[in-house]
């Protein structure tokens, strides 16, 4: 997220926002990985990411709430049904066994869910900020990730390849996506964009089956037909209503 935050950079004096807004953007950077990455600590990888993939499905239901006017529709809530159970069976390959010892896991990452639904909504309620400040947002929570990592996890000193892969998750996935996210909340439907979020664990499916690192099986067959049919139902909804 530092790495990332150097893409907002070249307008640092817009990363000036309202205390309040800030606390929102660390709330939602910060706050979502610390209980990811703990989540991942006290619960199997496999059930705590799925778990974790009702932020989509979250952001639809919660849409009225947080947001004055918007209004959900049968089709808003089976589209997003439909892409969560699809992506359920990509994350676990069709095979889930819950268990009670890994509880404090699954809450964690049920939290992050929460947290990172919640984020994405009430950016629609804060004053206007400029698409930079997200630079801001990253900085801190990075900073703040520094700061728990040499509290709570034995010291690492990546290697060259490992800061090769620190730089590209700063540009991409922990950094320039968060950019983008900002831009799409602002400018579109929250309720198409919690059905359209569920491709997200479609294409890192599909991307090892396009290199031909991996191979296509029922269960992704239907997890596809699950995902798009909820995208494009949410969609159709949004775009109705």
């Amino acid at each position: 997220m530092v790495i990332g935050s150097l893409l907002g950079l070249h307008r640092l004096k817009e990363w000036r926002v309202p205390p309040f807004t800030l606390l929102v953007g660390i709330y939602g950077l910060f706050g979502y990985h610390f209980l990811l990455f703990f989540a991942f600590r006290h619960a199997l990888t496999m059930e705590a990411n799925l778990l974790n993939y009702l932020w989509p499905l979250l952001i639809v239901t919660l849409s009225p709430i947080i947001l004055p006017g918007t209004h959900l529709t049968r089709r808003h809530v089976f589209g997003s049904i439909l892409g969560f159970l699809g992506a359920g069976l990509i994350v676990t390959g069709g095979k889930l066994a819950l268990s009670y010892q890994y509880l404090s896991g699954y809450l964690l990452a049920i939290g992050a869910a929460i947290i990172w639904s919640t984020f994405s909504l009430m950016t629609r309620r804060l004053p206007p900020f400029p698409n930079s400040a997200v630079g801001g947002f990253c900085l801190i929570s990075g900073l703040l990730s520094l700061a728990c990592h040499a509290a709570f996890e034995p010291t690492i000193s990546p290697t060259t390849n490992q800061w090769l892969s620190l730089g590209l998750l700063g540009l991409g996935p922990m950094g320039g996506a968060f950019f983008l996210w900002d831009r799409a909340l602002k400018e579109g439907d929250p309720r198409q964009i919690g059905a359209l979020s569920y491709i997200t664990p479609l294409l890192s499916t599909m991307l090892p089956v396009i290199s031909g690192q991996g191979q296509l099986n029922s269960t992704v067959l239907v997890a596809v037909i699950l995902i798009l049919g909820g995208a494009l139902l949410g969609t159709l909804s949004a775009k109705k209503h």
